[in-house]
């Protein structure tokens, strides 16, 4: 779907840096054409910043996506949610990072969220990112205590597993 999307915007790569923050971050575009996080406006200046193009690229693209029967429902429903990767630090939580071969295998999140569970490490967080709007997606587990070392090496092992992280 995300091809989709940037193909829609193929002659123009300042617009496609602007859908590409949109979705990233889950901000969707209201019926007046304004970017929004829930009921608060984004400003298009930020958004124009943010990226490095001009506030009129940012109107101009969301003038097309209004304008497009198939854009406009995707970019009013998108929402954002919460993560507590930033917190953890914070609130004593442990981030495990897993990149894997192939994010479009069944039973990836099912294997490593079991692994966890099987040693009753309680997850606060798990956030996947999809294949389709990232090039390297990964899979994020945020848990309650410090993952065990015989853990960290099973999930190592799993044969989807290209890499992971702890922090």
């Amino acid at each position: 779907m995300f091809e989709e999307i940037m193909a829609k915007f193929s002659d123009s790569p300042s617009q496609q840096r602007v859908i590409r923050l949109l979705l990233e971050r889950g901000f969707s575009v209201n019926d007046e054409g304004r970017v929004v996080s829930g009921g608060i406006e984004i400003p298009d200046t930020g958004i124009a910043r943010e990226v490095g193009v001009d506030r009129r690229v940012v109107d101009a693209t969301t003038d097309a996506i209004l304008a497009d029967d198939d854009l406009r429902p995707i970019f009013q429903n998108i929402s954002a949610i919460p993560s507590l990767m930033d917190l953890a630090p914070v609130l004593d939580l442990t981030v495990l990072t897993v990149a894997v071969n192939d994010a479009e295998e069944s039973g990836i999140v099912a294997a490593v969220t079991s692994a966890i569970a099987d040693r009753g490490i309680s997850i606060r967080q798990a956030i996947t990112e999809d294949p389709e709007f990232t090039d390297e997606p990964v899979l994020y587990v945020i848990t309650d205590e410090a993952l065990p070392g015989d853990l960290i090496t099973e999930i190592r092992d799993m044969q989807f597993v290209r890499r992971i992280e702890l922090a």
